[in-house]
């Protein structure tokens, strides 16, 4: 059976149609072998930063803090899955020109694609809720910042953020990147200082165990945050009209391409996650927080033990982290709410929707660890309606052509599918135990 001719819609899900398009392929090439190949990058490593976001960082805190490295197979695992989740799902706006809501919307009945919207918006304000107060509490760490006033602050500058996307996919990519690369070089400096001997217990928690209820309830927390339903949708439109192949042949090499973005943009994120941990772990070893906040407990022990300069860049990769996080959040709603219900509000006007919940619950002074940690429990049950609709559409071949799954590779993404349900089952009989 041949492939079918490559087909782009007139219409995209993303908030700007015309600043997501970097050209032909075969003009691309004209730019030169570097700037070439440079040019095909960038979509992994702006979703990779919704799985670095403050739902992460406080996850990672926690579970390093209460139960040291016994989590480390879970990070890693997590990031694994969310690897193939992600690739399937740029696959899939590479290989059919639309994203997932819209294949969604077309493919599944009214009511279950009206369903799933009303999930996805749920699942959106968690993830809101667990970017602004991430970032808040950064700037309050920072410069002393009441917590509501953080949050404000915040809102402000991810609307700076998202202006950069009205310049054009490139420079919003690159805006990203280099954001992504400051939450890096900051978990990184302070995990070099305090956790560097902790390569053997590290190395120790890749034996897969649980052990308490807590740590179950953390392990749930990880791959919610880990593996984000917001970016399973956004990852397929950025890919959707990004580059246009004119021929099977560049669709193949693009592909390759799209590989190699995801491997790197993941790995980083990967890192940055088991670094947050293991900081933690070294962090607190032999510590009992009581009911004391993981994220200011951190904050606080960096600046007592090592120093203010080790404080402060905690603080500022938390911040960046939120801010970052926040805008590619917004992108995704849009991508939500055109794709399943073709409706479409200005990208500012969402952001300040999407955020007044978030402000509420910061003004409200609930802890922010605890309040981040639930959030992403929240993200974990909606995990499943993202990529139970991501395997089936992406194994068809009558919609994917040459790039359908391979059995092998619908057959990994089932088995994530079975992981986060039996995942989330598990935790909602330990709620119901415990409650």
């Amino acid at each position: 059976m041949s492939a079918p001719a490559v087909t782009h819609p007139t219409r995209t899900a993303v908030p700007d149609e015309r600043s997501q398009v970097l050209g032909r392929l075969c003009d691309l090439r004209s730019r030169g072998r570097w700037r070439f190949r440079l040019a095909l990058l960038g979509p992994a490593f702006v979703v990779a930063v919704a799985y670095v976001d403050p739902g992460n960082v406080a996850t990672n805190v926690e579970a390093g803090a209460r139960t040291g490295y016994m989590l480390v197979w879970v990070v890693v695992l997590a990031n694994i899955m969310a690897m193939l989740v992600q690739y399937m799902s740029a696959k899939l706006g590479l290989a059919t020109g639309k994203n997932l809501p819209e294949q969604c919307r077309e493919l599944a009945p009214r009511w279950l694609s009206r369903l799933l919207w009303a999930q996805a918006e749920l699942v959106a304000m968690a993830t809101d809720l667990a970017e602004f107060a991430g970032a808040a509490l950064g700037l309050s760490l920072l410069f002393a910042m009441p917590i509501p006033l953080a949050g404000l602050v915040t809102a402000l500058v991810s609307f700076a953020v998202l202006a950069c996307q009205q310049k054009g996919c490139r420079f919003f990519e690159l805006a990203v990147f280099a954001l992504l690369l400051l939450v890096l070089s900051g978990f990184s400096y302070d995990l070099l200082i305090v956790g560097h001997q902790s390569t053997a217990s590290a190395a120790a928690g890749m034996v897969p165990h649980l052990r308490g209820e807590t740590t179950g309830l953390l392990a749930a927390a990880i791959v919610g945050a880990t593996i984000m339903p917001h970016a399973v949708y956004l990852h397929s439109a950025l890919t959707q009209r990004r580059v246009q192949a004119d021929k099977p042949s560049e669709q193949r090499f693009l592909l390759r391409y799209l590989r190699i973005d995801c491997a790197l943009g993941f790995a980083i994120a990967g890192a940055v996650n088991l670094g947050i941990l293991c900081l933690s772990a070294a962090l607190f070893r032999d510590t009992d927080l009581g009911n004391v906040d993981a994220i200011t407990a951190a904050h606080t022990d960096l600046g007592r033990t090592i120093g203010g300069g080790a404080a402060m860049t905690f603080a500022v990769a938390l911040l960046a982290s939120g801010i970052s996080s926040a805008s590619v959040g917004t992108c995704a709603g849009q991508v939500v709410m055109q794709g399943f219900l073709r409706r479409r509000i200005p990208l500012f006007a969402r952001r300040i929707i999407t955020m007044a919940p978030a402000l509420f619950i910061l003004s409200a002074g609930l802890p922010i660890t605890s309040t981040l940690v639930f959030s992403q429990v929240v993200l974990a049950f909606g995990i499943p309606f993202a990529l139970l609709p991501l395997v089936v559409v992406t194994r068809r071949r009558d919609l994917m052509g040459a790039l359908a799954n391979a059995p092998g590779t619908t057959a990994a993404g089932a088995l994530v599918c079975a992981l986060v349900i039996c995942l989330n089952v598990y935790l909602i009989v330990t709620l119901v135990k415990g409650g």
